[in-house]
């Protein structure tokens, strides 16, 4: 399938999807979301690929959600948002195979909680890390973050917003490596090659052993996004 937002392209057993919004800093638009949702869901059915690569087009990784479409309170606009932000969670987070980012620039707000819902992630010198949607009043999404480097570290980052750089997100553990950024590519898809030579249904049951230990209590029924929906809103 082409996309309008997103590049796919299969490299032997490694898929690289790249967000394609660079005019945008990738910001996740309802759009983008989906595009996302339908692209894993595809690649999560081709045996042919092992891991897939996720990377940012232009300066930026991703600058979280396109806050531009939070003004339009239409309930048909509501209902898109509300629906594409589950799908798109609820997919990175129960995706059957290895993740890897590719990480360049700033991965703000759901841009961190992109890289954070991939299992590997590797960045830029120039990356930065930071939950800004608390300065205005949206809630963070912390346990995917606390999982990855802890719950006292993801309490401050979340309720703080502070920005970290790359050296910072390496030392706490949010990401495995820091490179120049004109080799962030080329070592990311060596990483996921190197994964890729486990069989896959080795890495398919690792990947669910993860999922299965950091969404425990969102299998039980509890609703994962209840506290970022607007009040009165329903899913």
């Amino acid at each position: 399938m082409a996309y309008e937002f997103l590049l796919c392209e299969k490299r032997d057993k490694t898929a690289l999807v790249t967000l394609n919004r660079p005019d945008k800093r990738n910001a996740l638009s309802i759009a983008l979301r989906n595009e996302i949702d339908h692209c894993l869901g595809e690649l999560a059915d081709d045996d042919s690929v092992s891991v897939v690569v996720l990377a940012g087009a232009g300066p930026s990784f991703c600058a979280g959600f396109d806050r531009n479409e939070f003004f339009i309170q239409t309930p048909e606009h509501v209902e898109a948002l509300i629906e594409s932000t589950d799908r798109f969670h609820l997919r990175l987070m129960n995706f059957p195979k290895p993740l890897v980012a590719a990480i360049n620039g700033p991965a703000m707000g759901g841009g961190l909680d992109l890289a954070v819902l991939c299992d590997v992630r590797i960045c830029a010198q120039d990356a930065v890390f930071a939950h800004p949607e608390i300065k205005f009043g949206a809630p963070t999404l912390y346990g995917p973050l606390a999982e990855v480097i802890g719950g006292g570290l993801a309490r401050d980052l979340c309720l703080t917003g502070r920005r970290i750089d790359a050296q910072e997100a390496h030392r706490i553990g949010l990401v495995s490596s820091v490179v120049p950024l004109d080799r962030l590519l080329e070592e990311a898809v060596a990483v996921a090659n190197s994964i890729a030579e486990a069989p896959l249904a080795g890495l398919k049951t690792v990947k669910q052993m993860i999922i299965d230990r950091y969404c425990w209590r969102y299998v039980t029924g509890e609703d994962i996004f209840a506290s970022l929906r607007p009040p009165g809103s329903q899913a």
